[in-house]
């Protein structure tokens, strides 16, 4: 029979701080099961539906300086998995200035992009929005970004048919996956959590998972709070 080792102390903690914290990591602990047994449950879905449309996309071509199409199928790979993140980015009217880059989803991208060739060592990775790519490569280069893939889905119904528009148009941040295995493309999950009504003084964290920013407010004592949100510059 083992005995567990007891646990180190923090200098100058106080025997409550140290049963609160005991408390905690229980909690810390159930809740990294459960973050294990979700992501069990995720890999065993059975197949998804199959993509009917090898969608075209359209990216930048360094070389030309121009754009270039690209299809779906084309964006895998080596890979035999495909992550698509759909940056909310309307595309603007005729005759009337394009709307800004969602500032969250420019916030999620800006934390995601150092991770890319990481992420890219097991999965292809790329973001589409439904600007011209003009914009969305422009947006990425004042960002910095170096890594992520920029996709400009304004000419396909990719967006409508994966549930990143909305019969009106918005568009909505969506993180989803597709494997491609027989020669078959499927779509194997979507952050739906963005449908399902959040709990109340919560959001709908369904791509928090790809967004570092609150995995850091939330160890702090403010945590992430309601009425604070990231913005594309700050005075």
């Amino acid at each position: 029979m083992t005995t567990e080792a007891p646990r180190p102390r923090f200098p100058g903690e106080s025997e409550e701080y140290r049963a609160a914290r005991e408390r905690l990591l229980e909690a810390e602990v159930a809740l990294r099961r459960q973050v294990e047994a979700v992501a069990q449950l995720r890999r065993g879905l059975p197949p998804g539906g199959e993509v009917s449309t090898d969608y075209i996309f359209e990216e930048w071509d360094e070389q030309t300086q121009a754009p270039r199409q690209v299809r779906m199928s084309a964006l895998f790979g080596r890979h035999e998995t495909l992550f698509l993140y759909s940056h909310m980015f309307n595309p603007g009217e005729t005759g009337t200035p394009l709307e800004a880059p969602c500032p969250l989803c420019t916030s999620i991208i800006d934390g995601i992009d150092g991770a890319v060739p990481h992420i890219s060592q097991r999965i292809a990775f790329a973001v589409a929005a439904k600007a011209p790519i003009e914009r969305l490569r422009g947006h990425g280069q004042r960002r910095g970004w170096r890594s992520a893939r920029l996709l400009s889905s304004a000419h396909s119904t990719y967006n409508r048919d994966y549930l990143a528009e909305t019969s009106d148009a918005d568009q909505c941040a969506m993180a989803t996956v597709f494997t491609r295995r027989d020669g078959a493309i499927r779509h194997a999950w979507s952050s739906e959590l963005w449908f399902v009504p959040p709990e109340p003084g919560q959001n709908p964290r369904h791509v928090d998972f790809m967004w570092p920013l609150w995995s850091v407010l939330d160890r702090g004592p403010e945590g992430r709070g309601q009425d604070w949100w990231p913005e594309l510059e700050y005075p």
